[in-house]
């Protein structure tokens, strides 16, 4: 199991990439226009910039649901690779079984 500090902190990251997408994306926009004068341009790189780090999407990493782990992440299943054996060996995902031999 991952710290809850941990989880907290991505949960707050999530939070924010969410409260600032729009706001980022228009900056962003207004940021990669060559058609622009260079000034506007510029000063929407400054303002990119007074932004929280945290409402970056890139900052956001991917944890398993049910125990935190921020490695081996299956997307699909939103799980880690230890979540899914114990999921498999009990039979809660349809059609996965474990192999053994």
């Amino acid at each position: 199991m991952a710290k809850k500090a941990m989880i907290e902190r991505e949960t707050k990251r999530q939070k924010l990439v969410e409260k600032y997408a729009a706001k980022r994306a228009a900056l962003k926009e207004i940021a990669n226009d060559e058609s622009k004068p260079m000034e506007e341009r510029f000063k929407a790189r400054l303002k990119l910039a007074k932004l929280p780090r945290n409402s970056s999407a890139t900052r956001l990493h991917n944890r398993c649901q049910l125990t935190g782990r921020p490695h081996a992440y299956y997307r699909k299943l939103k799980v880690s690779r230890i979540a899914l054996r114990d999921l498999g060996s009990m039979g809660q995902i349809p059609g996965l079984v474990k192999s053994s031999w």
